[in-house]
């Protein structure tokens, strides 16, 4: 029975993930708790091995990691913006953090990693829709930087070390259990005031989104079919929508009327946003995967899962 060590396990996609990771075998979650949360877990909490534990802790990592096939990489600093304010916390939560988990594999024997990178390593890409090998890739966030940095280790360490890697990188990923990003925002500004919500920048921002739970469909898929030594795979919609609409969307949702919208104003909703973004998904078409909401879709199934308590 295969065994599987998942980082930030009890976190947004984490929590899709483990359950689905549990039909194939044994799993391990470490997660320091930091954005996660472990009543996510609760429905499947009696049948994994929970630690509570930071990636930055290289000796309890190591001991927690040893004796397990797989590794799926999922912890990260969640929130893009925090890197205005703080800018070693992507280097440490991400960059650190990541080589820790590799080093630990390389000691441990550990062979195969599944890692969660993101759309934003290209930046702002002049190809769109954005293939896999588009460059070069030029991160206008230190978020994005640090993804990207994890990226080069990976590659690094299967080239020198004879590892296998599955690296995705993801559209806006939406759905219940989120603690961040721009529908909890929304449903967070509305719980206070149901008469006008502040949007950051103009509005028109368009970009892919991608519901969690065909987010980890997709993983699978590509872990499943694709055997290379490094495989890179973009994971999203092939159509966008505006911030706006997602405004609207959420508002529609909870029922509310007569909302006005504010706008900050400028065309990024802070320093690093994208404000337009759309991934080609060929290369997972190819293995016969593609989801099967778009992102509007995606973005009404998550608003009403999150009002739901889900």
């Amino acid at each position: 029975m295969a065994r599987f060590f998942v980082t930030g396990g009890a976190g947004f996609i984490g929590s899709y993930l483990v359950p689905r990771l549990l039909e194939k075998g044994e799993v391990t979650v470490y997660d320091n708790l930091s954005s996660g949360k472990k009543e996510f877990l609760t429905p499947c909490l009696k049948d994994i091995k929970f630690i509570k534990g930071d990636l930055l802790d290289k000796k309890k990592l190591l001991k927690s990691i040893k004796g397990h096939d797989m590794v799926y990489h999922l912890a990260a600093n969640p929130d893009i913006r925090r890197g205005i304010t703080e800018t070693g916390f992507d280097l440490e939560q991400g960059t650190v953090a990541t080589f820790n988990v590799l080093d630990s594999m390389r000691i441990t024997g550990i062979k195969d990693i599944c890692f969660s990178s993101s759309s934003v390593v290209y930046g702002e890409a002049k190809v769109i829709p954005t293939p896999e090998d588009y460059g070069p890739l030029l991160p206008i966030s230190l978020y994005g930087a640090s993804k990207l940095a994890c990226e080069g280790l990976i590659t690094g360490f299967c080239g020198t070390f004879g590892m296998r890697s599955w690296i995705y990188r993801f559209a806006n990923i939406v759905g219940g259990n989120s603690t961040h990003g721009i529908i909890y925002d929304f449903m967070k500004k509305l719980g206070k005031d149901k008469k006008e919500l502040e949007i950051l920048g103009d509005g028109m921002q368009e970009k892919s989104y991608l519901h969690a739970g065909e987010c980890v469909d997709g993983m699978l898929a590509g872990v499943g079919k694709a055997r290379d030594s490094v495989n890179v795979f973009n994971l999203g919609c092939d159509d966008r929508i505006r911030i706006t609409r997602i405004a609207e969307i959420v508002v529609e949702e909870l029922g509310l009327k007569g909302v006005n919208f504010r706008y900050t104003g400028g065309r990024r909703g802070w320093p690093g946003d994208v404000p337009s973004m759309l991934l080609s998904t060929e290369r997972m078409k190819s293995l016969g995967w593609r989801p099967k909401l778009s992102s509007e879709g995606a973005v009404r199934r998550a608003a009403s899962e999150l009002i739901g308590g889900k």
